[in-house]
């Protein structure tokens, strides 16, 4: 299984050095593009993806998560973000469709 970085040039060299690959992206439309394309990807078992780009697409992550199991997707704070908390609970119930 591979693991895929998305986000910023900086985020994805970060992730590169220690030999994860990455898809440089600048919108986050582009990024739930990229995503997609990943999900298809039948190698791919996690894809990381940089909080930036993951926010205003949530929705859609969400969606797509509840359609598939496959691969995992994990948001990660981008470089000089804040630390926020995340609603596992609130996030599984929208999974669930509870």
């Amino acid at each position: 299984m591979k693991i895929v970085t998305i986000g910023s040039r900086i985020f994805v060299t970060s992730f590169q050095l220690a030999g994860v690959q990455g898809v440089v992206v600048d919108t986050p439309q582009n990024a739930f593009s990229e995503v997609k394309k990943l999900a298809d990807d039948p190698d791919v078992g996690l894809v990381l993806i940089s909080e930036d780009m993951s926010t205003p697409i949530s929705t859609e992550l969400t969606k797509l998560r509840a359609t598939k199991s496959k691969p995992l997707i994990f948001a990660l704070p981008a470089s000089g973000s804040e630390k926020k908390e995340v609603d596992y609970r609130k996030m599984l119930k929208t999974i669930l469709g509870v």
